[in-house]
């Protein structure tokens, strides 16, 4: 058996304009009648949010450095039911980590192999005309191995422009399934972390309705689905990840919105029920929740909006009295004592940690995580490996409590951000992905 034919789009670098092709991609082919599935490669949770409101089925992230073989699989086995796949790569195509993790590199050619998805590469040809052909060559030709449908001209100045790059590519016998001429309206909002979140987008459906009929317009849809292939079906999704807890109060709102959809999903999966409620609308977790999960997300933006959450914040507390709470990035940094804003304003968090961040000098901290154990933390023992991802911007000004794991970057380096624990209450700033040996 075998999963939908599929198609991953990619690009040489981030900024090409992927993004906007993959959703209005997403939403024409839906259009057409299709049940399309959705996959973003690697650790972005920004982006399945927004393939979600495209295609109107929830989006998957499948990362090969970060989960094993069963994990993927049942992540890939998702797409059952669906006619298409459309996968979304990150960061230029061969772009991964210099040390293999437990697979490999974790870049978006590797995805594409693991799944047998050809690869539709997004060029942005501005400023070039037949050299762009040297360009898409050379990635045809990096991987033989890779499957290649074929390319997408961006940013195309005029008809001249356009006949002059399709001699370059029919030389190196490369398909052209598209050409997008030059335009500064399709762009998604950006902010330090990248794109703004999907609920933020002031009008996200005229927005990718958009797209959808530019992608029409200007790209051959069928040749798109002609060119769609596949691999051999995952396993079940018995391999999705276990529920840390039964009854899971997880926040969700613009300030907690950084949670990944194959989580959620392995815990629905398992009976887990997930109570979401919003710190910034100053709700309380749900009293009889076994566990309160914070996301990362933005709460340096709504900083003072938190700190005068008193409902949210009463009830937190009062939940850490007895029961298990954990934080990830933007929910640990909720979880301290303060916060500094980029204006070097400190506002009082939930002080079940000793944690103080800053925001005010900036400091970029990227990369994958493996992480070891140091204590239980809510779903894992002492000992346990977990792989995650980390992104902010955010320094440590103050860390008192005792480190929750030893924390390695993808090459093995060992970092300062242990994370932290105290009582019931732990904290990281990867965001976990899974299990080392899932």
């Amino acid at each position: 058996m075998t999963n939908p034919p599929g198609l991953l789009i990619s690009a040489p670098s981030s900024g090409t304009g992927k993004t906007t092709v993959m959703l209005g991609l997403l939403r024409a082919l839906a259009e057409d009648g299709l049940t399309v599935q959705p996959f973003k490669s690697g650790p972005d949770y920004i982006d399945p949010a927004f393939h979600r409101a495209a295609a109107g089925r929830a989006s998957f992230n499948l990362d090969s450095w970060a989960m094993g073989a069963p994990l993927l699989g049942a992540i890939a086995a998702q797409a059952q039911g669906a006619d298409i796949v459309v996968a979304e790569g990150s960061m230029g195509l061969f772009d991964g980590v210099a040390k293999p993790g437990e697979l490999g590199h974790g870049s978006s050619a590797e995805t594409a192999l693991r799944m047998g998805w050809p690869v539709v590469l997004v060029l942005d040809v501005g400023g070039q005309a037949q050299s762009a052909a040297a360009t898409a060559l050379g990635f045809r030709m990096y991987n033989p191995d890779l499957p290649f449908a074929g390319v997408i001209l961006n940013r195309c100045a005029s008809p001249r422009h356009e006949r002059l790059t399709r001699l370059g590519m029919e030389r190196a016998g490369l398909p052209v399934l598209g050409v997008l001429p030059r335009r500064g309206d399709l762009t998604l909002p950006e902010r330090h972390l990248g794109l703004i979140q999907a609920v933020e987008h002031p009008d996200l459906e005229s927005a990718i309705a958009g797209y959808a009929a530019f992608l029409r317009e200007h790209v051959e849809l069928e040749a798109i689905k002609r060119a769609a292939s596949s691999g051999p079906m995952g396993p079940s999704s018995a391999a999705l990840p276990r529920p840390p807890a039964q009854r899971i109060a997880l926040a969700r709102d613009a300030a907690f919105s950084f949670t990944y959809p194959h989580l959620l999903e392995g815990w629905r999966a398992a009976g887990a029920e997930i109570l979401p409620f919003s710190p910034l609308a100053d709700e309380a977790p749900a009293p009889d929740a076994d566990l309160v999960w914070l996301p990362g997300g933005y709460p340096e933006l709504h900083a003072g909006t938190l700190a005068a959450a008193e409902r949210f914040l009463t009830g937190l507390r009062r939940h850490a009295e007895t029961r298990p709470v954990h934080g990830e990035c933007g929910g640990y940094m909720a979880l301290g004592e303060g916060l500094i804003d980029k204006d070097g304003t400190r506002h009082r968090m939930a002080g079940l940690l000793g944690l103080v961040t800053s925001y005010e000098k900036r400091k970029f901290n990227l990369g994958y995580r493996r992480a070891e154990l140091l204590a239980d933390m809510p779903g894992f023992s002492a000992g346990t490996a977990l792989r995650g991802h980390e992104f902010h911007y955010s320094s440590i000004v103050e860390q008192p409590d005792a480190p929750l794991a030893r924390v390695f970057d993808a090459e093995g380096a060992e970092g300062p951000q242990t994370g932290s624990r105290r009582g019931h209450v732990t904290g990281t700033f990867f965001h976990l992905i899974a299990e080392a040996s899932a």
